[in-house]
């Protein structure tokens, strides 16, 4: 065969790529190890032989240009220019694609779930990209050295084996086997980027990643990145499910809400959510976990538990800050991607914004960030928020952080200053900035709070230290004791505590409710999540109307707690004893509710209440996607 050299060193180069992944894939790991939870080497290579598959898909993908000029019949094919030419087309997609794997080492920790498209669409016409971006650099360096040194070693190897110049003597046997390989190479292009060659099946995509692991935390390792990001451009991931009936799904749920409270006096609310402030962090919502040398790192927020409402098994409907807002006080969760970065957050929203609006409410939102960041003021308009507080109103750069924008404890001190002026009942919400990475405070405390087993032990301490001080001198005004105050999170962080690396607790976040005349005084062990704070709220507010909600009221007792959250590839949607992982379209996981590891699969043994919980998730799911594709988010008629 005039060309065997060629193909041969062909697929040592493609090889070469199957061998970086894996390298890849080792370091991801030895990254995330502890939120991995690989029991044992059976397992990690179990893991390693499933993610071939993905890594094919990616590396045809990442390789076609390169592939096809390697192949067809040029006749110079071998020549040193044409050979280089190959090399920096070779480089110039695998090393960028290569790339995105070493960002997933640490962004993982983060998201608990691989880089999408979705992820770069949600940062869009963010002003603080740059320094983000050296930040980055500056405090992962080991992971731009790691990625440098395994380019280097991947050219070296890559030259290791040339071709040597050959002449083309016989044309007709070079075109004809030419042809003949082409054909056998694009049928296997073909195959491997679908994933098989099955026409029945459809090409793979990331849940498929589930389906070869027994641990749902696994799906993570068996993916690569570049995978995720070609297999998420351009994709809607708004769909109609047709599950059921408008009948049936009406005697499944109540999306629509309605509560008859009694209030004299309609109180003022204040919200906070404070980034990355896990449940994890908080000592007085851990009582019951009976941790091995726990400690707290937020000695006002305990104390103020003590004369709360609070809620103990409350999680995040979502994965990152956006994902928060619209799910407190939209009440509409985000799942594979978020709902607000959608084409279809701008649409009329029934939220606890307009509600309270409708009640006689002002209404607040307060976010130290560049105006516009994160997307909060345009979402904040399509809520219709009478005012918007940012960093452009904060109007001081002698408190900016560098990066994110206005030091907490500054910006909470101007806000209560803006709520001084406001006229009763108002709704404040506030959207706090500075536990996050980079993970520092101001330098004047440098040395103030305990630093901690992670970085962000010491943030979240002194944001902790930030709320206080607003409640200091939120105390001394007159509206102080007629007014509900709310603390959750928007996501979760890094993680310390094994039982928070865990699968479903990722996304545990604490709820509290808080009234200065004692009123809300307990602790709440059953099943909460943020989108149940907006019907809560209206509730507390003696808010009567009929409303849009899939949560429930947290001091009603008229629904069956539940929660339901998305890793990025699956739905977990947990009640009673069990929590049901959902690819979308069915159940590929039941799993003992005490289990948060998610490491006995029961679905071999389906019994009555995990078919009901399986036949709830997909109500929720249909009418989700029902209402915000056809436009229904709006006040029931």
């Amino acid at each position: 065969m005039p060309r065997l050299k060629e193909y041969y060193v062909l697929f040592y180069r493609l090889g070469l790529a199957y061998l970086f992944y894996f390298f890849a894939r080792l370091l991801f790991f030895f990254y995330n190890k502890s939120l991995l939870h690989v029991s044992n080497f059976s397992e990690f290579i179990n893991i390693c032989y499933r993610g071939l598959t993905f890594d094919t898909t990616a590396i045809l993908y990442v390789n076609l240009l390169f592939i096809l000029f390697s192949i067809l019949p040029f006749v110079i094919n071998t020549k040193p220019r044409y050979q280089k030419i190959l090399f920096y087309i070779y480089f110039s997609t695998n090393l960028l694609a290569y790339a995105t794997n070493f960002i997933d080492f640490i962004y993982y920790k983060f998201s608990n779930f691989r880089l999408t498209i979705a992820t770069f669409n949600e940062f869009k016409g963010e002003t603080n990209g740059v320094a983000l971006f050296f930040s980055f650099l500056k405090d992962y360096w080991h992971v731009l050295v790691l990625f440098i040194a395994m380019s280097w070693l991947w050219i070296f190897l890559y030259k290791k084996i040339t071709l040597t110049p050959k002449k083309i003597d016989k044309k007709s046997p070079y075109f004809i086997t030419s042809i003949l390989a082409f054909l056998i190479f694009g049928t296997l292009i073909v195959g491997g980027i679908r994933g098989d060659f099955k026409h029945s099946t459809r090409p793979i995509t990331l849940v498929d990643a589930n389906k070869f692991v027994d641990k749902s935390v696994h799906a993570a390792m068996v993916l690569n990145t570049p995978f995720t990001l070609i297999r998420t451009i351009n994709k809607n991931y708004f769909k109609h499910q047709n599950f059921y009936t408008d009948k049936e799904l009406n005697t499944i749920i109540k999306p629509i809400k309605q509560y008859h409270t009694e209030v004299t006096k309609k109180p003022n609310i204040v919200l906070f959510i404070v980034e990355s402030l896990g449940r994890e962090y908080l000592g007085a919502f851990n009582k019951r976990n009976h941790i091995s040398n726990y400690k707290s790192y937020t000695p006002f927020l305990d104390s103020l538990a003590q004369h709360s409402l609070i809620f103990d098994n409350a999680f995040a409907n979502g994965r990152k800050s956006i994902h928060g807002m619209s799910s407190i006080l939209a009440g509409i969760p985000s799942f594979k991607v978020a709902f607000t970065s959608s084409s279809f957050s701008n649409q009329k929203i029934q939220s606890l914004v307009s509600c309270l609006k409708d009640y006689g409410y002002d209404t607040s939102f307060f976010h130290g960030a560049a105006n516009g960041s994160m997307g909060f003021l345009g979402f904040g308009n399509i809520l219709g928020l009478d005012h918007y507080y940012g960093k452009t109103e904060f109007n001081n750069d002698a408190e900016y952080d560098g990066i994110w924008g206005i030091w907490d404890e500054p910006f909470l001190q101007y806000m209560e200053q803006v709520i001084n002026t406001k006229k009763e009942p108002f709704f404040a919400s506030v959207f706090t900035l500075t536990s996050h990475d980079p993970f520092i405070p101001p330098a004047k405390y440098k040395n103030t709070f305990p630093k901690g087993n992670i970085p962000m032990h010491q943030v979240v301490g002194y944001t902790d230290f930030a709320i206080k001080r607003f409640f200091e001198k939120a105390k001394k005004e007159p509206w102080f004791k007629n007014t509900i105050f709310v603390l959750t999170a928007d996501h979760t962080n890094q993680k310390f505590y094994p039982k928070y690396q865990k699968g479903i607790n990722r996304s545990a976040v604490p709820i509290l409710f808080y009234k200065p005349d004692n009123s809300l005084t307990k602790m709440d062990t059953t099943l909460a999540q943020q989108i149940d704070i907006y019907p809560t709220l209206l509730d507390m507010v003696g808010y009567k109307k009929p409303f849009r909600s899939w949560g429930r009221s947290l001091i009603s007792n008229n629904t069956k707690p539940f929660v339901i959250t998305h890793t990025g590839n699956v739905f977990y949607f947990m009640k009673g004893n069990y929590i049901c992982v959902f690819d979308g379209n069915k159940s590929i996981g039941f799993y003992n509710i005490k289990d948060d590891a998610l490491t006995h699969n029961l679905i071999n043994s389906k019994n009555e209440e995990m078919i009901s919980i399986e036949r709830e998730c997909k109500a929720y799911i249909q009418d989700y996607m029902h209402r915000i594709l056809d436009k229904k988010l709006g006040a029931p008629n």
